[in-house]
């Protein structure tokens, strides 16, 4: 009976994580910094990005690229949604406009644009840049133009089949200032 148990609580475990959502970069190391380019003192490029072992049942995914480490709380940098469910990645350097290829969809951050806008943290200690991808049952539905991940959290509540993370860090210093711009904190 005690092997039994065991076994049960081996497989349990392993099968939970061996099927589990799994996403990635070639652009970054998880938990090392970002290189330049993808970040505002660079080309500002959103990063290449794939996933795999989604779970049975999805019908799209979300993105969400966010700096947990803002002075004023935390401070959205991304917001892809509707990214179709038969895809495994986003490319590299997605143009900033609302509406992508097939249905996918990118809402407002919080610079007031659309699209990615990356790293720009003030002088001082790295900032973490955490992207999270969402599996959904369910497509978004927003009738606004100035969708927020308010808008789309909202939408996704009760419809997460799955999430997975990275992240990312970066920093800039008195000698490599951010450029200026009108922000409170990113």
């Amino acid at each position: 009976m005690r092997y039994f148990l065991l076994f049960l609580i081996f497989s349990s475990f392993f099968f939970q994580s061996a099927f589990a959502l799994k996403l990635e970069t070639s652009s970054f190391e998880n938990d090392k910094n970002m290189p330049e380019k993808y970040t505002c003192l660079g080309n500002d490029l959103s990063p290449n990005l794939s996933w795999s072992e989604a779970p049975e049942g999805v019908q799209s995914f979300v993105l969400f690229c966010e700096d947990p480490d803002a002075t004023f709380g935390t401070w959205v940098h991304w917001a892809l949604y509707n990214i179709p469910k038969t895809s495994s990645s986003v490319k590299e350097g997605l143009p900033k406009v609302s509406d992508l290829q097939e249905s996918m969809a990118q809402g407002m951050n919080d610079f007031g644009k659309v699209g990615y806008n990356g790293p720009c943290p003030p002088p001082g200690k790295p900032h973490r840049y955490v992207f999270t991808l969402y599996a959904l049952d369910t497509t978004i539905s927003v009738v606004t133009r100035s969708v927020t991940r308010t808008d789309i959290t909202q939408a996704m509540r009760g419809h997460v089949l799955a999430e997975a993370r990275i992240t990312g860090k970066f920093e800039t210093t008195k000698e490599n200032p951010p450029p200026k711009i009108n922000r409170t904190s990113y």
